[in-house]
Formats: structure tokens, C-alpha cells, sequence
């Protein structure tokens, strides 16, 4: 078995960064195929530390580039302010504790987010075991992440 298929294998066969499946029988050099893309956080290199490798479309990883990711929120959720989604895994890790990371309308708003993210962060950071919560404040609801 493959480097490639291996890191597929563990990560679902979805893109770390977009969180859609790849086509395992795509070409390596269609835009939806797979590639391995070494990721290096801020904190990584901050600690020397080697590069994680996760699953990528070819393209998402063309994309990005030597940057760092940005993962986006799914765009049928109704969230003000929210937090970049990579950064805010990257200090859970480090630093453990809670955050918020975004505001909502309504409660089922601030529900709908939070259930979305804990999803997301089970797949983009399956080692950090978080909780998402939907908190009232300020006349709207905050959606916050923490460690457990």
C-alpha cells in the first residue's frame, strides 16, 4: 500500500481542507484527485516539529500553496464573526480550554453551527476531542468549542 493510500485510508478519503470526498480513481493530475499535503501550522514550525500529513484534493492543495490553509465555514450556516477554524484548532491543542468562535441570530442558528463544527473538527482534527456549545450573550448566541 502507498503513502497515499494509507493517509487516505485514515483520513476518510475526504479533503482535510474542503472536507469533500476525493475520487480515489481520479488522475493525479485532476484538480479532484488525491494529493498529500504536508501541513505546517504556525505552532509546528514554531517547534520544529515535522509536518502533518493529511489528504488533499489536488487542487484545494494547488491552492493553498505553502500557505496556511484556510478552512471555511459551510456557507448554509448563519454565523457572525466566526473565528478562522484552523488558528482555533491550532490553540485548542496547545493551550486546551474553550473559545468562542462565532455569534448567531437565534438559537437554532447557534445549533446548527455547533453541530456542524463539532463534525468538522472530528474529521480535520480527529486526535483533539472537542465539545461545541451555544451560549446566550449580548442579545445574541455564542458558538463556542472547548477541550475535554
Amino acid at each position: 500500500m502507498s503513502r497515499l493510500e494509507e493517509i487516505a485510508d485514515r483520513d476518510g478519503w475526504r479533503c482535510w481542507v474542503c472536507d469533500e470526498p476525493v475520487d480515489p480513481g481520479a488522475s493525479a493530475n485532476d484538480d479532484r484527485g488525491a494529493s498529500v499535503d504536508a501541513v505546517v501550522t504556525k505552532a509546528r514550525a514554531k517547534r520544529s516539529a515535522p509536518p502533518d500529513e493529511r489528504l488533499a484534493h489536488r487542487g484545494c492543495n494547488t491552492k493553498k500553496a505553502a500557505k496556511e490553509a484556510v478552512v471555511p465555514w459551510a456557507a448554509h450556516l448563519f454565523v457572525v464573526d466566526a473565528a478562522p477554524i484552523v488558528p482555533t484548532v491550532d490553540r485548542l491543542r496547545r493551550k486546551g480550554g474553550r473559545e468562542v468562535v462565532a455569534r448567531c441570530p437565534t438559537y437554532e442558528d447557534g445549533a446548527d453551527a455547533a453541530a456542524w463544527l463539532a463534525d468538522r473538527l472530528s474529521r480535520l482534527a480527529p486526535d483533539l476531542a472537542v465539545v461545541a456549545s451555544v451560549e446566550p450573550g449580548g442579545g445574541q448566541f455564542m458558538v463556542a468549542v472547548a477541550t475535554t
